[in-house]
């Protein structure tokens, strides 16, 4: 009896406000308060609100038959709180149904794990212990930031205790396999790993709404269809995306709420489908390979890669820079400027001076404040600049 998985990812970046050299030792404030709420309210009216409304209400449909699972940001919980409390309201609800499972991520949204790994474990833990205190749950799987992956990203996530781990079903890590099974990473001794079938995802998370796409348009009824064609060479079928997929990248005129809300009458016409959450997946399928990824990859743009983060000079050296300073803000012992830095390492500030403007190019404009990667880079560098001289003062000051 094959699973079909959802996972959904949801994030918000605190973006930076604009801040010049002549800000630098006047203004120690960085986060774009007016941005950042206008936003998260809007993301929240046109997806948040709405789509977890739709997801209760099928839930409910389905006497819990339907299941699904989120991995929130820390810092998406920090903007909710101040922003739209409403909108973590309504996650709560879906976490009271027994049918979602909180998936842990690095609080900050970060590249922790390819700089510092004591900083990655830490992130993970901050994050481990807000899904406790926000959704009473004891996360059990891990995915790390933008399913960054690897071999060794695999084996901190089993010792640090989590049973399952979520990945990008990338071709070029799968060779001759199918993303439809559960595997275990070659070196580990239990962590299941769960790969994201691409080109179902995409259909809906890219696909959807395009005119000139030979699968347009796309009924519940078809999709639903492709995923019974599975039938007999599947047994876990993962569906990973942002959850801003629907209202925000689809928006609604498309028929996105309309298509989601039906998917699971047509999925469940053949009696041998049904949803679960990966955990759930984990323990119902046994391990059909190993599989070994000694080189990093994650679900982003063409290449799923880290170019889109790290790989040009701008991101390289603002990447650097902020890890350097990792020590120096520790021994401040100071949490606001300790909770700035780890802000400061969140994915996005260096995604947005990402120099790939080809095929990517749309996907790295998305709700992006700067008219240019340079832009992206000098602003951060302002910022990173008076930040460490404010940790310089904060350090001479621990020292009289």
């Amino acid at each position: 009896m094959p699973s079909i998985c959802f996972y959904f990812q949801v994030h918000q970046p605190k973006r930076l406000k604009r801040y010049t050299i002549f800000d630098i030792n006047k203004s120690h404030f960085y986060e774009a308060d007016d941005a950042n709420s206008s936003i998260m309210r809007k993301v929240a009216y046109k997806c948040y609100l709405p789509t977890n409304q739709l997801m209760l209400e099928l839930i409910k449909k389905h006497h819990g038959k339907f299941r699904i699972s989120y991995s929130i940001s820390g810092v998406a919980i920090d903007q909710m709180k101040k922003y739209s409390p409403e909108t973590l309201e309504s996650f709560k609800r879906l976490a009271e149904t027994g049918c979602v499972e909180f998936i842990c991520e690095t609080y900050y949204h970060s590249l922790a794990f390819l700089y510092s790994k004591d900083e990655f474990k830490l992130q993970v833990e901050k994050q481990r212990q807000l899904i406790r205190d926000e959704f009473g749950q004891e996360p059990t799987t891990f995915r790390n930031t933008e399913l960054i992956y690897n071999n060794e990203v695999a084996k901190a996530a089993e010792e640090l205790g989590f049973d399952t781990i979520l990945a990008e079903g990338a071709d070029k890590i799968l060779g001759w396999r199918s993303s439809n099974f559960v595997y275990q990473p070659v070196n580990c001794d239990h962590i299941k790993l769960l790969l994201k079938n691409y080109q179902l995802s995409d259909d809906i998370a890219f696909r959807f709404s395009n005119r000139g796409w030979a699968g347009y348009p796309l009924t519940a009824c078809k999709f639903a269809r492709w995923v019974h064609d599975l039938d007999g060479n599947a047994e876990a079928i993962n569906f990973f995306m942002d959850y801003e997929t629907f209202g925000e990248h689809q928006w609604e005129d498309t028929g996105i709420f309309k298509f989601l809300y039906a998917l699971p009458d047509y999925i469940f016409k053949n009696p041998q489908f049904e949803f679960n959450t990966p955990s759930e997946v984990a323990k119902k399928y046994p391990v059909r390979d190993r599989l070994d990824v000694p080189y990093f990859v994650s679900w982003a743009d063409t290449e799923r890669d880290l170019t889109a983060w790290k790989g040009n000079f701008l991101q390289d050296d603002a990447l650097e820079a902020i890890f350097k300073l990792r020590e120096s803000v520790y021994r401040t012992h100071d949490e606001s400027l300790i909770d700035t830095w780890r802000a400061l390492t969140t994915s996005d500030h260096f995604y947005y001076m990402c120099t790939k403007w080809f095929a990517d190019g749309d996907v790295h404009k998305y709700f992006n404040p700067y008219e240019s990667p340079y832009e992206a880079y000098i602003n951060y560098q302002n910022v990173l600049k008076d930040f460490s001289q404010t940790v310089e003062k904060a350090l001479e000051v621990e020292l009289v």
